[in-house]
């Protein structure tokens, strides 16, 4: 399963949750939030995670709200990022847009759910990206907000690429989703802080633990 952690901004925590487990880390690149951390500041634990040998097979992902193909494309160099992760409205024609310019780079598309309908406007972007992550919906916020979206909206949702589940997910809840849902992975950020960028190594272990025994008790 992918175990995406977002929200890094030190290089001795991003080192420790690879090591702890996570197939991704997640840079929020967007300066109005409280875990944005500059290109110059990513690139300091993108080059920990290089040097570290679990760290190094780890997908970097930057997380980018509405920005400008200049903007992501400078910020992917800077940062030596694998990945990137647009939460905002970007359209599957800027999504193909992206994918050509920077061809080497995982695509990851974000989609607050709020109803049926936003479920439904998902298909155009099958096509254009490399995965899907759904989060909660906010009116205001465009995500890490610990909110929760209703799973039971998702039961029937079979995309045909890989998907993430994220929104308000925490070692108590963790079980709970996995069993009402089939997600690819799993994206955590306030669940596992101890404030907003400051992640909590306790909790992170508690969630790699959450997922062992689900697993565990699947295949019985």
């Amino acid at each position: 399963m992918r175990v995406k952690i977002c929200g890094i901004t030190r290089p001795d925590q991003g080192v420790a949750i690879a090591r702890l487990g996570a197939t991704a880390l997640g840079f929020i690149c967007v300066p109005a939030s409280p875990r944005y951390v500059a290109p110059e500041q990513i690139r300091t634990v993108t080059e920990a995670l290089l040097a570290d040998d679990r760290g190094s097979r780890v997908e970097r992902i930057g997380v980018f709200v509405n920005a400008s193909l200049d903007e992501i494309q400078r910020t992917a160099a800077i940062a030596q990022l694998s990945g990137i992760q647009l939460h905002g409205t970007e359209s599957p024609e800027f999504c193909q847009q992206l994918r050509q310019h920077l061809p080497e780079i995982s695509l990851i598309k974000a989609l607050r759910i709020k109803d049926a309908e936003a479920i439904a406007a998902i298909p155009p972007y099958f096509d254009c990206v490399d995965a899907l992550l759904l989060d909660a919906y906010h009116p205001h916020l465009w995500g890490g907000t610990g909110e929760t979206l209703d799973w039971s909206m998702l039961k029937a949702f079979r995309p045909p690429l890989p998907w993430l589940l994220a929104g308000g997910l925490t070692p108590d809840n963790l079980q709970a989703a996995l069993t009402s849902l089939q997600p690819s992975g799993i994206d955590l950020s306030s669940g596992v802080e101890n404030a907003p960028g400051d992640k909590n190594l306790v909790k992170v272990e508690q969630i790699f633990q959450a997922i062992a025994a689900f697993q565990a008790a699947a295949a019985l």
